[in-house]
Parts: structure tokens; C-alpha cells; sequence
């Protein structure tokens, strides 16, 4: 394990966790990368004098309180779904105006904010004309004024939302830039390759989380939003949870310390990487967006990073070898770009290695890390609820009753309780060990929607 760090930056650190063993001629090595930070410092940027600097700024916000100072280390805009299903019930759009003014009141001072609301177009609700507030409490509660004009009516063009989002965090030179998205409804007002594209264009530039109100949203729409945009998901089945959850995620984005952190992969000649995956907190397959870095080595993104620890499988298959031989397998950096290092290595911040041995001891080379079969588990868990939940809305009882069963006896050996409970609202467990279970007749949309949505979600195993 080795690790890096810099002034005021948090401290990273990297756990392995593998089976090195192989039989003679094996060729796949399976590993845990536990990846940890911790001990970075604030995220805004420093106290904001009342005259100079960042009012100077493109794109900077000149309000009343004469704000001023460096640049934000922090950037974020809240996206609120105003489309005319908001009013249906009206107390809807009420719980959602109560939710953006108290993620407005967890905006750290010296964080530069701003609110948009999305129909068929995106509308700047506060501060406007293209501009970024800086967080004071000025500027906090002009924003909570704003959010009187937020009303619903209109279609919904998410895509349009993420643009907008993209334009205005943009706008700020921030090194965290974050959306937090909140939708009640299908994007029934552009095509879904439409959203796709933006998806692809935004990447990389800030992260997002994204949360669907009520039952009438597509869960895919709204998990692939987070997906591509490493942001997490959920459902708000009750609009009166709403302020908590947005309470909730601000002080996730706010507690963000350093951004565009790369997992960089580097493997030995004649091996090729099988897949990476995130698999805590959630299973996120990171394998198709790795971007070259370099003879034999490649970056795969994991966005923004505060004091947390993620766990990631990496398999990597590697030539044959014979009984006695060993050889590394893979080394794992995590990187971050230089700020204005334009042609320069990204500054590393830990580093691990994977080790491949070649034995003839069949005890040794076939006993499978615990690391790697709780994770092994958790993603064919979730699988198997995706795979299951597809069947039961295709009227293919018998293939979701197998699957769904197949998830009840996974959840229940990893010791996943959440996504047990989840389940028994789905299906009647009759047999626990042997993953038996008969399909409920009826199932609250709720309760459906909440499967699917968290069915990524994992517990970590027990080190």
C-alpha cells in the first residue's frame, strides 16, 4: 500500500485484497482495490473580502452584497423539475421548493450556486443572465425569494436541464463542479438519444445526482442520468421526504474536497484487463470508459472524492505461467490532473500492486478471497434483480420468480438487509437458504421502483 498526498489535500490510500495464487496455466487474477480518502480541508475557498477578484470574473455574480474574493473551489446548481405533472398533487411542487430552499441553506459560504428550472426548456431561476452566487447569507435567502416563481407547466428536456447545468458551472473556475437533479416525470420532450448525447458531452465535466419524485419517472432515465455523471440515485417515493433528501445530498457535495480522480491501470505486456467495476458503495461497471494513459495503461474515472472509502474489482488476465513463477499483475494509481499542467503527468495520489504466482498447491490456488466473493456475490445480486424485475413486467413468471429468488438467497448470504427487505415487498420468501420464493399478486409501484432503483447498492464485507 502507498499513498500520497499534498497541502490541504485529502490522503489517499490503496488496500488490495486477492488471492495471488494461480494453478498451472491459470490466467485470471481477481482483486479488491479498496480505495480510501480522508483528512482533506474545506471545500469552499477562502474567506471572501469585500472588494476585488472574483466579481471580476467571467460569469461571476454582482449582487447587492458586493461579494468578492477567489474563486470558488466549489461549484453546484440544483435543477428542479417545474413540468405541469409538478402539480398534480399541487403539494408537490410545494415539497419541492421546500427541498431546493434547504439544499440552499446546506450551501457552504464562498461556494458559488445557482437554480435552474426544467420543462421543455431550462429557465435560470436564481442568480440569472448566465451567472454563478457566491454562497453568503445574502445570497441565500435572495435565492429562497426566487424560488416563489418556480410553478409548474410545461413538458420535460432533461438534456436541455444538463446543458444549462453545464453552461453554468462552466462559467465558474471551480474545481468541484456538481448537479443535483430532481425529476417527477418521463423526457417525454426529446428523443432518448437526445439525452444520450448530452450525457456523453457532459461527462467528465461535472458530477450529478439525480432523484425521481413520486412513481411516473423511468427508473433507467434517472439511474443512467447518475450513471454517466457519477452521481448517485434514488427514489422519493412520498414528496414530503424531499427536503430531507436534498438536505442530505448537499451536505454530501459540500463535504467533496478534489475532483476528476482517475483509477489508473497499468498491466504488463500480453495481459488484458477483463473488467473494472466500482462495487461500493454501489456496482457501477467503469470497463468501457477507460481512457488511454500511456504504453499498456488506462484511466477509468470516479469523479469527486471527500473523506470516504470505495471498493473497486479489477480482472486482469495475464499469459500463462508455469508452477513457480510469479509476476505483477497490475498496478493501480490513483491520479489527478495538474491544474493548468497542460502536457504534464497527472500528480499521483496512492498506489497498489496485483501479484500473480504460479503454484502446484491446488488448496492454496483454487480458495477464493473474501473480499472478492462478497463483491463476486453483490453484483450478481444486482443483476439478478434487474434480470428478475425485466421478466415480472414481461409476464415471464417463471424466470422472474428464479432470478428474484436467486437475489433473496444472495442478499440474505452477504448479509445485505436493505435490499432483503426490499425484496419481501416484492416477493413471499418461503425459503431463505434455498432462495424459494413465490411472486406477490400485488406490489405497490412504490415499492417496485425503490427495488430497482437501489438495487446497485451493496454492503461491504467484513475485513
Amino acid at each position: 500500500m502507498a499513498h500520497f498526498s499534498t497541502p490541504d489535500a485529502p490522503r489517499f490510500s490503496v488496500e488490495v485484497y486477492q488471492n495471488e495464487y494461480l494453478p498451472e496455466g491459470g490466467r485470471e487474477v481477481n482483486a479488491i482495490i479498496t480505495v480510501t480518502s480522508a483528512g482533506g480541508g474545506a471545500t469552499a475557498g477562502p474567506p471572501i473580502p469585500a472588494h476585488g477578484g472574483y466579481e471580476d470574473a467571467p460569469g461571476a455574480y454582482d449582487g447587492a452584497s458586493g461579494q468578492g474574493g477567489a474563486s470558488p473551489r466549489a461549484a453546484v446548481v440544483i435543477m428542479v423539475d417545474c413540468s405541469g405533472s409538478m402539480d398534480y398533487p399541487p403539494t408537490k411542487m410545494h415539497h419541492a421548493r421546500d427541498a431546493t430552499a434547504a439544499a440552499i441553506d446546506t450551501v457552504r459560504d464562498g461556494v458559488a450556486f445557482s437554480v435552474v428550472s426544467g420543462t421543455h426548456k431550462a429557465v435560470e431561476v436564481f442568480p440569472g443572465n448566465g451567472q454563478l452566487a457566491i454562497a453568503d447569507p445574502l445570497t441565500r435567502a435572495q435565492a429562497k425569494d426566487a424560488l416563489r416563481s418556480l410553478s409548474p407547466g410545461g413538458g420535460t428536456a432533461i438534456g436541455t436541464w444538463l446543458l444549462q447545468a453545464d453552461l453554468l458551472l462552466g462559467s465558474a473556475d471551480a474545481a468541484i463542479r456538481h448537479g443535483i437533479l430532481l425529476t417527477d416525470g418521463r423526457n417525454e420532450h426529446e428523443e432518448p438519444q437526445r439525452l444520450r448525447t448530452v450525457l456523453d458531452a457532459c461527462a467528465g465535466r461535472f458530477t450529478c445526482d439525480a432523484r425521481g419524485v413520486g412513481t411516473d419517472w423511468e427508473v433507467e432515465e434517472v439511474t443512467g442520468i447518475a450513471a454517466a455523471l457519477l452521481g448517485t440515485a434514488d427514489i422519493v417515493a412520498d414528496p414530503a421526504g424531499l427536503a430531507a433528501d436534498f438536505t442530505r445530498m448537499m451536505e454530501t457535495a459540500m463535504g467533496k474536497e478534489i475532483a476528476d480522480v482517475g483509477l489508473r491501470l497499468w498491466t504488463p505486456k500480453g495481459a488484458e484487463v477483463a473488467y473494472v467495476k466500482q462495487v461500493a458503495p454501489t456496482v457501477e461497471d467503469l470497463t468501457a470508459r477507460r481512457v488511454e494513459a500511456g504504453p499498456r495503461a488506462g484511466d477509468y474515472p470516479t469523479g469527486s472524492w471527500g473523506d470516504e472509502s470505495r471498493d473497486y474489482h479489477l480482472c486482469v488476465r495475464v499469459p500463462a505461467a508455469e508452477v513457480g513463477q510469479e509476476m505483477l499483475a497490475a498496478r493501480i494509481s490513483l491520479v489527478q490532473p495538474v491544474p493548468d499542467g497542460v502536457g504534464s503527468p497527472p500528480s499521483p495520489l496512492a498506489q497498489g500492486l496485483v501479484r500473480a504466482v504460479w503454484t502446484d498447491d491446488l488448496a492454496v490456488s483454487t480458495a477464493m478471497n473474501a473480499q472478492v466473493a462478497h463483491y463476486t456475490g453483490q453484483a450478481e445480486l444486482a443483476q439478478a434483480i434487474k434480470q428478475g424485475m425485466n421478466a415480472r413486467k414481461s409476464g415471464d413468471a417463471e424466470q422472474a420468480t428464479a432470478k428474484l429468488g436467486r437475489a433473496v438467497q444472495l442478499a440474505a448470504t452477504s448479509g445485505n438487509e436493505d435490499t432483503a427487505k426490499l425484496l419481501a415487498k416484492v416477493v413471499d420468501v418461503l425459503d431463505v437458504a434455498a432462495g424459494t420464493v413465490r411472486l406477490k399478486a400485488k406490489v405497490a409501484e412504490a415499492d417496485e421502483m425503490t427495488l430497482e432503483t437501489r438495487s446497485t447498492k451493496t454492503v461491504r464485507v467484513k475485513k
